[in-house]
C-alpha cells in the first residue's frame, strides 16, 4: 500500500536564483509607478497622473493600490464615466467579482472605455463560470479592441474553457501576432502547447515567454509544474525558487512545493505547506488527492478520508481517488466504507489486481469468503478484461426522445448514443455522435465520443480517424492511448507501436505509454529497451505491479542475469502467490540455481491452483 501510495505523489498534478533584470516588464512598471507617485505627491490634482498610476498598478497586478489610486483621481475630479472600468478592474484584481460588476451597472461608462468595461465584465463571469454572459462580453469587447493583444489573451482563455481548442489556439496566435512580447500570451501558448503536443514542446514557449519577462511569476510557475510532470525535479525547484520572492504567499507556489516535499517522502513538510494556501486550493481535486495521501502517510487516517471523500464525492469516477479513499478506510477500521469505495472499480472486467487484493481481504475481514476467493482469483488472473465504452440507466425510449429533442446537447445526446450502442443501433448512435462532432470540431472531446462509438460499433476506420483528429487537438493520454488501441485492433500493430512511442517522446511522465511499450518490445525480443521502460515504471511506482516485475524477471533471464530474474520473479510471487505461471517460471529459475526442492514445491502448488 506504501508503494502505491508513493506512486500517486509521483503521479499527482504538480513546489539556483535569478536576479531581476533592470529592463524587466515588471521593473518598468514599478518604476514608471514610483515617478507617478512622485508626481501625485507632489501635485495631488493631477488627474492625469493618477490615472496612470492606476493603469500601471493594474499592470503590476496590484488590486488595491489601483482601487486607493482611483479613488484619489476621482477624489481630485476625475470623470467618473471614465474611471468606472478601472475601478472595476482594481475590484476584479481583488477576487471581489461581485462588486467589479455592481460598479460597471453603477453609472453610465464613457463611450471611449465601452471595450474596457466589457472585458472586465467577461473576465469576471469567466472566473465566476458564466460561460454565456463571459461570451456576450468578450464579443462586445472585441468590437471596441480588436487589436488589444491582452484582451485576445483572456479571449483564448474563455475558448479553452469551452473546450475550443482550435479557437483558443487561433486566438493566442492573434495575440502573438499583435504583440511578439506579450509574456502573456507566450505563457498560455506554451499551456496549449502542452496539452496538444506534450510536455517537451512546451519548454521552448515557456522560455521565450520568460525572455520577454524574467519576472512573470505565472509562466514561472506553469513551466515548474511541466518540470515536475516531465521528472525534472532540480529544474522544477528553480522555477519555484525564482517565481517565490515575486508571489511570495502564492497558493500555488505552496502546492507545487509540497509536491516536490511529498515525492522526497518528506510528508511533513508537504502537510506544512498545503497549510500554507489557508484553503485556496481546498476545491482543486490535485489539492484534494494531495492532501489525502500525505495525511495517510503520516497516519492521519480520518483526515485523509475526509479528503478522500470530498474528492470522490466531485469526481465519482477517478478511481485514484476511490483506492486513496478505500485505503484510508480501512487504515482507519472501517472496513465496510472501503468496501464502498472499491465497489465501483471491482464491479468491472477492467478492474486492477491491487483493488481486486484489497477487496479481497476486505472481504474476508467482512466474514464474506466466496466473495474474498473471487477477488483472489480475478488478481491472480493477471488478465484485465475490457471497459465498457458506455453505460445505460434509463430506458431506452426515453433518451432517444430527449436525445432527438437537443441532439447537440451532450447531456441527452451522449446517453442515448449508450443506449442506440446497447440495442444494436450503431447507426443512429454513430449519426449522432457525428452531429455532436460536427458542431465541435475544435473540441477534442467530440472526436473521442465519435471514436468511441464507432469502435463499439465495430467502425475502426471511423475510430481511428475520429482519434486521429482528437489527437490533433490534444496529445495526451487519453486520445493516444484511444488511438493506438483502434490501429492494434484493426491490425496495424506498426502503427499502434507507433503511436505509444509518440506518447511516451512528448509525455515522457506517462506510465501507460511505459507500460505498452515495454510490452511492444517484450514482443519483438528487444530486451534493453524492455528493461529500459519497465524500470521507469517501477521508478515511479516501486515493486507493487505484479506484471511489470514478472516482465522484467523475463527480460533479465533472457540477457542471462538469472540471480537479478530470480529476485524480481521472488517480489512477484511475494505479491501474487496464487499466479500458477509466475509459480513455474519462478520453479524454473529456483532449478537453475540448484534448488530443487523450492521449485518441486512451487511446481505441486502450481498443479493444485490448476485443479
Amino acid at each position: 500500500m506504501r508503494r502505491l501510495l508513493v506512486g500517486l505523489v509521483a503521479a499527482a498534478a504538480l513546489a539556483g536564483c535569478d536576479g531581476a533584470r533592470p529592463d524587466s516588464p515588471r521593473q518598468q512598471w514599478q518604476q514608471q509607478i514610483a515617478e507617478l507617485q512622485r508626481t501625485t505627491a507632489s501635485d495631488p490634482n493631477a488627474i492625469e497622473a493618477w490615472v496612470k498610476l492606476a493603469r500601471a498598478q493594474i499592470g503590476l497586478g496590484d488590486g488595491v493600490g489601483a482601487e486607493a489610486t482611483v479613488k484619489a483621481a476621482l477624489g481630485a475630479g476625475a470623470n467618473d464615466e471614465y474611471l468606472r472600468p478601472l475601478l472595476a478592474r482594481a475590484y476584479a484584481l481583488q477576487g471581489d467579482g461581485s462588486r467589479a460588476l455592481q460598479t460597471l451597472d453603477g453609472g453610465p461608462i464613457a463611450p471611449a472605455m465601452i471595450g474596457e468595461a466589457a472585458w472586465v465584465a467577461g473576465d469576471v463571469h469567466l472566473d465566476n463560470g458564466d460561460l454565456g454572459a463571459a461570451r456576450d462580453a468578450y464579443d462586445r469587447a472585441v468590437r471596441e479592441l480588436p487589436r488589444n493583444s491582452m484582451l485576445w489573451v483572456d479571449v483564448a482563455r474563455f475558448r479553452d474553457a469551452n473546450a475550443d481548442t482550435l479557437g483558443a489556439r487561433d486566438a493566442v496566435d492573434f495575440a502573438i501576432e499583435l504583440d511578439r512580447g506579450n509574456c502573456a500570451a507566450l505563457a498560455y501558448k506554451a499551456n496549449l502547447v502542452r496539452t496538444q503536443q506534450g510536455l517537451t514542446a512546451s519548454l521552448g514557449w515557456y522560455d521565450r515567454a520568460l525572455a520577454a519577462d524574467p519576472d512573470n511569476a505565472d509562466a514561472l510557475i506553469e513551466q515548474a509544474a511541466t518540470f515536475g510532470d516531465l521528472g525534472r525535479y532540480k529544474d522544477m525547484l528553480a522555477s519555484l525558487r525564482r517565481a517565490a520572492p515575486l508571489v511570495p504567499r502564492n497558493p500555488r507556489l505552496y502546492y507545487l512545493q509540497a509536491v516536490l516535499a511529498a515525492r522526497g517522502d518528506n510528508y511533513a513538510l508537504a502537510r506544512s505547506l498545503l497549510q500554507r494556501t489557508r484553503g485556496a486550493l481546498d476545491e482543486e481535486p490535485g489539492f484534494m488527492l494531495l492532501s489525502a495521501i500525505v495525511e495517510l502517510q503520516l497516519g492521519g487516517e480520518a483526515v485523509a478520508a475526509t479528503w478522500g471523500d470530498r474528492l470522490v464525492a466531485e469526481q465519482p469516477e477517478n478511481f485514484t481517488a476511490r483506492r486513496i479513499l478505500a485505503a484510508a478506510d480501512w487504515a482507519d477500521g472501517d472496513t465496510d466504507a472501503a468496501a464502498e469505495a472499491l465497489a465501483p472499480i471491482v464491479a468491472r472486467a477492467d478492474a486492477d489486481s491491487w483493488s481486486l487484493l484489497l477487496s479481497a481481504r476486505i472481504a474476508a475481514e467482512l466474514g464474506q469468503q466466496v466473495a474474498s476467493t473471487g477477488f483472489l482469483a480475478r488478481a491472480a488472473s493477471l488478465s484485465r478484461g475490457g471497459a465498457a465504452p458506455f453505460a445505460v440507466s434509463d430506458s431506452y425510449g426515453l433518451l432517444v426522445t430527449g436525445a432527438d429533442a437537443e441532439p447537440l446537447n451532450p447531456a441527452k445526446a451522449i446517453p442515448a448514443i449508450a443506449a442506440d450502442i446497447t440495442a444494436g443501433n450503431v447507426g443512429s448512435a454513430i449519426a449522432r455522435a457525428t452531429k455532436l462532432r460536427d458542431a465541435n470540431r475544435g473540441v477534442a472531446d467530440a472526436h473521442i465520443l465519435l471514436g468511441d462509438t464507432a469502435l463499439a460499433g465495430g467502425r475502426t476506420d471511423l475510430a481511428i480517424q475520429s482519434y486521429r483528429a482528437a489527437r490533433d487537438l490534444d496529445a495526451g493520454e487519453r486520445t493516444t492511448l484511444r488511438l493506438a488501441n483502434a490501429l492494434f485492433v484493426a491490425g496495424d500493430s506498426a502503427g499502434s507501436g507507433a503511436a505509444i512511442l509518440a506518447l511516451r517522446d512528448s509525455q515522457p511522465s506517462s506510465i501507460a505509454a511505459d507500460l505498452l511499450a515495454g510490452h511492444l518490445a517484450m514482443d519483438i525480443e528487444h530486451w534493453d529497451q524492455a528493461i529500459a521502460h519497465f524500470e521507469r515504471v517501477r521508478q515511479r511506482i516501486g515493486n507493487r505491479d505484479v506484471v511489470v516485475l514478472r516482465e522484467l524477471a523475463h527480460a533479465w533471464a533472457a540477457k542471462g542475469d538469472k540471480d537479478r530474474a530470480l529476485r524480481l520473479i521472488g517480489l512477484a510471487y511475494r505479491l501474487q502467490p496464487l499466479n500458477s505461471e509466475i509459480m513455474l517460471f519462478y520453479a524454473d529459475l529456483l532449478e537453475q540455481r540448484g534448488d530443487r526442492q523450492g521449485a518441486e514445491d512451487l511446481r505441486e502448488k502450481a498443479e493444485q491452483i490448476g485443479q
